[in-house]
């Protein structure tokens, strides 16, 4: 039986096709130069040459890959004024997201209506979902301190193992050069009191391969709650963060390479915690990335990357001490900490030409340690979790296979986990390529999301307690797709449909007593699904780009859409060049959504952003990002604040 929703969207999906009649009216002409700093759009320019590595866990041209992929990058990353990392990903399609009153604030995102705990994200190939809520500190990474992000959408845990189960997000910090040496530096100021502070070098020179860069921003903030907020404090929120990468690298023997690679990014941000109004609550997250990496190319077909790393997400509460009502800790301080062990041993193996093997053994250990306050004692006391390590082994082949117009994406993967045992997922994927510029793909993958050390060992602080016996989260995803490109026209459609099941929710232990202890049971059932319109066209120096999100991420069981999602998503930017000056607007427009707290419904709204730079010099530039133009009044979390209009100026410099 067909869908409902595929039914009920099917009068705009007609509508809508004229648009590939429309991109593929445009000649194929030599593809223009990419734009420069300030160009960066509403949706991420896809450039032929661009490569990807975490679409097979191996290098692919982007043009090549099979699946719904997006790379944001620098430039856009590093303009991006005070849009945190998550606002400036919603910017692509199938993204939105939401925080608690600020970019400093415990932040979600949503990859095709998946829970923020089901993306798995990367920070150069290392997993930062952190062990205790499964959600990555995306609050804790500036923009401008990232290289570029590589964005697989749909279940992909039969490439990356738990959490994969709305899509992959890989944040690369590195930045590569050619040159014996290339530096930057800018400064920024904005509205709130913003500043921002980014310096950093790179070069390459006698098989050496070298990066540094810092950064420093700060901003007075805005009040992160409204009046009707329980935790309401009326004050101004701020925040202040640094950064610091670093990498070096050599070749000493052809092929032969030995790397090291350091991360670290830190943020001290206000929130409202309401125990004590006058008391300055404050949230200071901490994210460590390190590895040491080995690639070593054997043979003319077979090439070795062994890598050893780690990452720790350090999370701490600093509020009114000693206030058994609401249960602070004697010194008001409270800290979770997650410590993620990785080994990764893998091999690429080129069969024959267009034909490539992947095989990959991953070894990780978390580690997990927290401040659990028990409420059921008086005064309340302070516990860590009944278990605080496990240990996953996973084994992973990927197969990528071209011939002629058929292409093929295949791959398997094993996870052994300490707790629940065994998981095996797959996937495989099929493009056809009708014409030279048109592309037909369908695919099928599984994915899982391995419980957390909240769900699974939380202790009983008489409103919540952990359960050992949770099965992981399961998704069944398949997709259809359609792209047209060339070099000024691109044009992409994509059906998908994800079925979850084992969905973890949380509930009474005695339903007769809904003020009682909650338990988490795998007892939901979810659908993930949705249609996406992507497109974009040159004419001259003017670039137009667009997409539409038509979703229904639903609860199966309740029949209600899942919170803080929309089923409507537009976006809409246009640019255009006059030599050495450049203008741009974004449109953003979303659908009407319901929150996850108070079940209350959050309207829909329409953001509207301006964006010019203008090339002093060749190597100075000064750009201007002015979101929220028309100071729209909108909600992302019931009872929390957004930005209001605020604008951004920055000065760059670059060798």
């Amino acid at each position: 039986m067909k869908s409902r929703f595929v039914l009920r969207n099917a009068g705009l999906l007609a509508c809508l096709a004229p648009a590939w009649a429309w991109a593929q009216q445009t000649p194929a002409t030599a593809s223009t130069a990419p734009a420069t700093a300030s160009t960066a759009p509403a949706i991420p320019t896809t450039q032929l040459g661009t490569v990807v590595v975490t679409a097979a866990r191996s290098e692919q041209a982007l043009k090549d890959v099979l699946g719904d992929v997006t790379v944001i990058g620098s430039e856009e990353l590093q303009n991006a004024g005070q849009s945190s990392l998550a606002e400036v990903l919603s910017r692509s399609h199938g993204i939105e997201y939401a925080n608690n009153g600020g970019p400093q604030t415990v932040t979600s995102l949503f990859i095709r209506g998946a829970n923020s705990n089901q993306t798995l994200v990367l920070v150069d190939g290392q997993r930062i979902n952190n062990a205790t809520n499964g959600l990555p500190a995306l609050n804790a990474l500036p923009a401008s301190s990232i290289d570029h992000v590589e964005i697989v959408r749909g279940a992909a845990s039969s490439l990356y193992g738990s959490d994969a189960i709305g899509g992959v997000i890989n944040i690369i910090t590195k930045r590569n050069t050619d040159k014996p040496l290339s530096a930057y530096a800018d400064v920024g100021f904005g509205t709130y009191g913003t500043s921002s502070y980014n310096a950093g070098l790179s070069g390459a020179s006698n098989g050496w391969t070298y990066s540094l860069s810092t950064g420093y921003q700060q901003s007075s903030g805005f009040d992160a709650t409204t009046k009707k907020n329980y935790y309401h404090n009326p004050d101004k929120d701020s925040y202040y963060q640094n950064n610091v990468a670093a990498s070096l690298g050599y070749e000493w023997l052809r092929g032969q390479t030995l790397s090291v690679q350091y991360y670290r990014s830190y943020v001290n941000g206000g929130y409202d915690m309401g125990a004590a109004p006058l008391f300055n609550d404050r949230a200071i997250q901490k994210l460590e990335d390190y590895s040491v990496t080995s690639t070593n190319r054997l043979t003319d077909f077979w090439t070795s990357t062994l890598r050893f790393g780690a990452s720790v997400d350090y999370n701490r509460s600093e509020n009114a001490p000693g206030d058994e009502v609401y249960g602070n800790t004697p010194d008001g301080r409270s800290v979770f900490r997650t410590r993620q062990t990785q080994l990764n041993w893998q091999h690429d193996l080129q069969l024959a030409p267009g034909q490539k093997l992947t095989l990959a053994y991953e070894h990780l250990e978390q580690r997990a340690n927290g401040d659990i306050v028990n409420f059921n004692d008086y005064p309340v006391t302070v516990g860590n979790y009944e278990q605080s390590r496990r240990l996953v082994n996973s084994f992973t082949g990927v197969y990528l296979g071209d011939f002629g117009r058929h292409h093929v994406q295949a791959s398997l993967r094993n996870d052994n986990n300490s707790q629940y045992g065994n998981r095996t997922t797959g996937g495989l994927t099929y493009g056809f390529d009708i014409t030279d510029k048109v592309r037909a793909t369908a695919g099928y993958n599984t994915g899982f999301r391995a419980p957390n050390f909240n769900e699974l060992y939380w202790r009983n602080d008489s409103f919540f307690q952990g359960n050992p016996n949770l099965r992981p989260e399961t998704s069944r995803n398949y997709e259809l797709g359609l792209r047209y490109q060339d070099d000024d026209a691109e044009a992409g459609v994509t059906y998908y449909h994800n079925n979850v099941k084992n969905l973890i929710i949380n509930q009474a232990v005695d339903p007769s007593n809904p003020f009682g202890v909650y338990q988490p049971y795998n007892i939901a059932h979810a659908v993930l699904e949705g249609v996406t319109f992507t497109g974009m066209r040159k004419f001259g120096d003017t670039r137009i780009r667009a997409s539409l999100d038509l979703s229904n991420p639903r609860n199966t069981d309740t029949h209600q859409q899942l919170p803080q999602r929309s089923d409507t998503v537009l976006r809409l930017s246009a640019d255009h060049r006059w030599g050495s000056f450049l203008l741009g607007g974004e449109v953003y427009l979303t659908d009407e959504r319901r929150d996850a707290t108070t079940g209350s419904t959050l309207g829909g709204y329409g953001l509207f952003n301006l964006l010019a730079s203008y090339d002093v010099t060749r190597n100075v530039q000064v750009s201007v990002r002015w979101n929220n133009v028309f100071d729209k009044q909108y909600t992302l979390v019931d009872g929390y604040r957004t930005p209001g209009s605020n604008a951004f100026v920055n000065l760059r410099w670059r060798m």
